[in-house]
């Protein structure tokens, strides 16, 4: 189901630090010899043995989504992520064919990468999904650039229809087996709950889920 976008946030001094430069043969050794930096594999932040497991369903043109990304975030990660509390697996929810852009490059940069691009795309999200006017594929590429990856590359990203297809696929298997019609939506130990928490209620759901 695709949600009308709501009006845009502000994000107040929403400046997270974009992603360390990594060049294209960093990018290839890595893809040969990790699973991990297939564009499929899963993308997630934390220790694979925290006690909790969030899945979040997001939308990177989603101002709910970057509105927690850029204000909840900074509090989750040093003392839930960071600490081995809590592990987070993101999925993409696509909301339009920017967002679905958008997530295909991610998924094209190495998997330690993908974390610091996604929010850095959060916390500019008025600049190059937003902003009148704006030419979508030329405004992504520049935050791409900055996590390292060069022309070809981020061409060959949007252009490979197996991984738009994949994410549209999880998009699907997400609407029929969760209900997820909104981002966004997160499944804390199998607790379903919507929205762009603050983060007391996200510490809270954490905490009665441990």
């Amino acid at each position: 189901m695709r949600l009308d976008r709501r009006s845009v946030l502000t994000l107040v001094g929403a400046s997270l630090v974009a992603p360390s430069a990594l060049s294209q043969s960093a990018f290839a050794a890595t893809s040969s010899t990790s699973s991990a930096s297939s564009p499929f594999s899963e993308r997630s932040i934390g220790s694979p043995t925290a006690p909790v497991t969030a899945i979040e369903y997001f939308s990177l043109t989603c101002t709910h989504c970057a509105y927690f990304g850029t204000v909840t975030m900074p509090k989750v990660k040093p003392t839930l992520v960071d600490t081995g509390k809590l592990r987070i697996i993101y999925r993409d929810f696509p909301l339009d064919d920017v967002a679905l852009m958008a997530a295909q490059v991610a998924r094209y940069l190495p998997a330690d990468q993908y974390y610091p691009f996604i929010e850095a795309l959060f916390a500019s999200q008025n600049e190059w999904a937003f902003a009148p006017g704006v030419n979508y594929k030329q405004s992504i590429y520049k935050y791409a650039a900055l996590a390292g990856m060069d022309q070809a590359t981020y061409n060959a990203a949007l252009a490979d229809t197996k991984l738009r297809d994949f994410i549209l696929n999880e998009e699907k298997m997400a609407e029929s087996k969760y209900k997820i019609d909104a981002t966004p939506t997160f499944i804390i130990n199998g607790k379903i709950m919507p929205g762009a928490m603050e983060y007391p209620d996200f510490l809270a759901a954490v905490n009665a889920a441990s």
